[in-house]
């Protein structure tokens, strides 16, 4: 796919990118350029190829899934300006 220099001016002005009007035959050849990679990209055959997440192929550390309470409530208070029955108190706001 060719981009021609008007494609690549909309392209610019859409991406909201000054481009001098001397730029515009070479951001159309670079832009043509990326579209020509794309199109020989979908030529590949990934028929079973499993998705990866990195180049080395490792399984990422996993934990139990608990629900806990953390046990900070009384590290966390202590920050606390001011704090009563395990609870932040503020001022109240609503009458």
């Amino acid at each position: 796919m060719s981009i021609d220099i008007d494609t690549a001016r909309k392209v610019a002005h859409l991406a909201r990118i000054k481009v001098a009007e001397d730029n515009l035959p070479e951001l159309a050849s670079d832009l043509s350029n990326m579209l020509n990679l794309m199109e020989q990209l979908t030529e590949v055959d990934v028929k079973g190829v499993e998705p990866m997440t990195s180049v080395s192929p490792q399984r990422l550390k996993r934990r139990v899934d608990e629900v806990t309470d953390g046990n900070y409530q009384d590290k966390i208070l202590k920050n606390a300006p001011d704090a009563r029955e395990g609870f932040f108190a503020v001022p109240k706001v609503v009458e």
